[in-house]
């Protein structure tokens, strides 16, 4: 954990306990935290830590301090039964207040820059709702909240942009209260709702059974866009990712390709199942397998190129003369001296201002029928046309079909 622990002064009298995580410039717009029924344990402050990476002070106030101050607890059955426990003592109108005070706390605070977001799993996530309507946040995003349907009244005071994320195998939030909430959002169109089939309560907890990473991933990239959108950091994603790839293919260091990353990122390429997770493993790939074993004459051709909120998606022709042994593309195959063309894209997933992760995909039928090691006779692959097709629109299609003048004619 990165953070500290701070105590927020209560509007009725007291103080309550809350975690605190600063982004690594110091400063950034706030974002409050809402727990789980399970109290701000170490999951919900790596939540903390996490946000903090992307730009965010976050602050995740204990909401059980009424009742337990410093509860806390995991997911075995014990950790289940103490926290439904502490879920039937708790007062959800004091909680909102509470969360009014810690908005008001957080906005006070130097390091918060600029407006303030809520967000909240399980019961947080019903609580980010009630954030939005009584707490006065900028916006407010709830994962499997519990009981909304119950609270869509108090929309009538509010335009806070909101963002609700629901499991389609969610007991606790079954497929008729979400049609619930959504016919109570539909005339809101600051409000968005997406249910993931299949997903579970809690899919968003790594520390739990029900985790789904994909939709996890995929309400993650939602979430953020929905943030900066509305609260920023801004970052130009495209310049960042350009001076990453300057970093690996023009200067070819491996220390400032790794210095424009994460600490702790990670790289595959998809066809070969290459690179590396984690900073350790990720710079030995590329200081010794990566860069100075990409071809000296290697162009990237660019093609396309999608920025969204937390990635960029490059599309390219990616072209070299294999005169080298090439170690994350064509492990183990001796130099050939062949000239290679394919098409290449790039999916690359950035936290804040770094490179988080990236997802690079091939055509490595095409790439090994260009060097001669695999025969494109009788299969249906392609070599150089790959490529040649992507630049060139009038190249000729469905060559490979062998039943395609028998469709000639019939419209």
């Amino acid at each position: 954990m990165q953070g500290r622990d701070v105590e927020i002064q209560a509007a009725d009298g007291g103080a309550f306990p809350a975690y605190m995580s600063l982004p690594e410039g110091g400063s950034g717009p706030g974002l409050v935290v809402l727990q789980e029924i399970f109290g701000v344990n170490g999951h919900i402050r790596a939540v903390c830590d996490y946000f903090a990476e992307e730009g965010y002070v976050t602050l995740a106030p204990d909401m059980f301090w009424r009742d337990e101050p410093g509860f806390q607890t995991g997911y075995d059955e014990d950790g289940f039964a103490k926290a439904f426990a502490a879920m039937g003592r708790f007062d959800a109108d004091k909680g909102a207040e509470d969360i009014a005070a810690a908005v008001t706390w957080l906005r006070g605070q130097e390091a918060c820059t600029g407006g303030v977001g809520a967000m909240g799993f399980c019961l947080g996530g019903k609580l980010a709702f009630l954030a939005a309507t009584r707490a006065g946040v900028d916006c407010a995003i709830g994962y499997y909240g519990v009981g909304i349907e119950n609270s869509l009244d108090e929309l009538a005071g509010t335009d806070c942009p909101i963002m609700l994320h629901f499991a389609g195998a969610d007991e606790y939030v079954p497929p008729d209260a979400v049609a619930k909430i959504e016919a109570g959002c539909a005339d809101r169109p600051d409000t968005e709702i997406y249910t993931y089939p299949g997903a579970d309560h809690g899919f968003n907890c790594d520390e739990r059974d029900n985790y789904d990473r994909p939709t996890a991933i995929m309400a993650h990239s939602r979430s953020i866009a929905l943030l900066r959108r509305t609260l920023g950091p801004d970052y130009n994603l495209s310049a960042l990712w350009d001076e990453h790839c300057a970093c690996e293919f023009g200067t070819r260091d491996a220390d400032a390709t790794m210095a424009t990353m994460v600490a702790e990122p990670y790289v595959n390429h998809i066809p070969t199942l290459t690179g590396g997770v984690g900073y350790r493993d990720l710079y030995r790939f590329y200081k010794h397998h990566f860069i100075p074993k990409t071809p000296a004459d290697t162009a990237l051709v660019p093609i396309s190129r999608t920025v969204g909120a937390d990635r960029v998606v490059d599309e390219m022709i990616f072209s070299f003369t294999h005169d080298i042994e090439i170690d994350w593309m064509l492990p183990g195959v001796a130099p050939t001296g062949r000239k290679v063309e394919v098409p290449l894209v790039a999916i690359v997933c950035f936290r804040g201002d770094k490179l988080y992760n990236e997802h690079i995909y091939w055509d490595q039928a095409s790439v090994l029928a260009q060097i001669g090691l695999l025969d494109p006779a009788g299969l249906p692959i392609a070599g150089v046309e790959t490529a040649r097709k992507v630049v060139d629109q009038t190249q000729p299609s469905n060559r490979l079909m062998g039943r395609w003048s028998e469709s000639e004619g019939q419209g």
